[in-house]
């Protein structure tokens, strides 16, 4: 063991900083199958992050993805939907932008696996002129908070699967004298928990080692979440938006959120991502019956944002599939497609230049015809959302 370490010491006096990025590979694929070279991140830094764009230009597409809650298979099958994937799951969607809504986090087993694959697939549309954005929902502020009452128990052994290789990748770059000692995770966390049986102890310690702010997943991935995004003239946010919220600044909620995921803001998130009436929270535009529906709210709230026509939003299932209510000024895009909801067909919603929507679904009801957004037994009180030439069938490979 000596000889290997002197060994090894002679590589890191050489190139530590490529041996760092090799163990960061090498950990990656343990964990998720997929190589995700030259990573650059430092997760013992405390200096705030690039600021985050609120405001975008509208693409020539636009496409609007819905809560995939640990699923990955329904995942892909939504992205092979809108033809933005192939077969193997490399990016084909060119320019195309695409928004995923929040909640990747709970209920499911390949929560992980969903943020590997999506990081993966922003860095390949990149070099297309595409992009990708992933946006936070209540699921992912309560995995930060601490909060896991929806996760399963093969999600504690993913992230526990996590930890262990995590660890072995840490141990290897303490053996180079050259780079700084890593980070700890699991530092200040307790070995046991009360109420929480002992076979799931190592998983919840893992899980809040990854997801506490500043931990390794949520510095990776979470951190560069929007909380609220503005493209063209659509608004996107998990729950709903208030005027209220407006007022307080889109960008300042951003940023806001993302220092506080990045340890930068303590252990409690801003009060406006918490409670019935926050961002990740609201259900105010979201009931299937339209006359529950707040109209006057989210016309109010669409006023105070300079030419913004609609509200699209996640959070709450819709089992008549992707539809608008309001004049179809909130547009509601979460089917429950996850086997860990509803296991509802996937569908996704797709904006053009020109601001026409479509709803692509997956629906064999549909495929060889045009998907009414109404039919005869859909709740009463529900606007017509697709163009009269209906919406772009595409199905989903088995």
């Amino acid at each position: 063991m000596g000889e290997i370490t002197e060994r090894n010491g002679s590589i890191c006096q050489l190139v530590p900083e490529l041996l760092s990025s090799f163990v960061d590979t090498f950990v990656d694929y343990s964990v998720s199958g997929l190589f995700l070279p030259n990573f650059n991140s430092n997760p013992n830094s405390t200096s705030s992050p690039t600021i985050l764009q609120t405001h975008c230009p509208p693409p020539d597409r636009l496409v609007a993805i819905g809560d995939l809650h640990g699923d990955l298979e329904k995942s892909q099958e939504a992205f092979r939907l809108a033809g933005l994937i192939d077969s193997n799951g490399k990016w084909i969607g060119g320019s195309t932008t695409v928004v995923q809504i929040g909640d990747v986090l709970d209920r499911g087993s390949e929560e992980l696996k969903i943020l590997y694959f999506l990081e993966k697939l922003k860095r390949e549309a990149a070099k297309s002129g595409g992009s990708i954005i992933s946006m936070n929902g209540n699921h992912e502020i309560m995995n930060v908070k601490g909060d896991f009452r929806f996760v399963t128990k093969k999600g504690l052994d993913e992230f526990k699967n996590w930890a262990d290789w995590f660890t072995i990748g840490n141990h290897m770059k303490a053996l180079c004298k050259e780079l700084k000692k890593p980070k700890d995770p699991f530092s200040g966390i307790p070995a046991v928990f009360p109420g929480i049986k002992k076979e799931f102890v190592d998983g919840f310690r893992a899980r809040i080692a990854a997801l506490q702010p500043n931990g390794p997943i949520a510095t990776r991935f979470l951190s560069q979440n929007l909380t609220v995004l503005v493209i063209g003239d659509s608004v996107f946010v998990h729950g709903g938006l208030l005027a209220e919220h407006v007022d307080y600044g889109l960008d300042r909620i951003n940023k806001e959120v993302r220092d506080w995921i990045c340890g930068l803001k303590g252990r409690q998130p801003p009060s406006y991502v918490i409670g019935r009436n926050s961002l990740v929270w609201l259900r105010k535009f979201s009931d299937e019956l339209a006359k529950n529906c707040d109209c006057s709210a989210l016309e109010h709230t669409l006023a105070t944002i300079p030419g913004a026509k609609r509200m699209i939003m996640g959070h709450t299932i819709q089992k008549s599939g992707i539809n608008g209510v309001c004049s179809n000024k909130a547009i509601r895009i979460d089917v429950g497609m996850s086997r860990g909801c509803t296991n509802g067909l996937p569908e996704v919603l797709e904006i053009n230049k020109n601001s026409t929507i479509q709803i692509l679904t997956s629906n064999p009801l549909y495929l060889s015809k045009e998907k009414p957004y109404l039919d005869a037994n859909r709740m009463d009180g529900l606007g017509v959302l697709v163009p009269e030439q209906g919406p772009k069938q595409v199905e989903v490979k088995a």
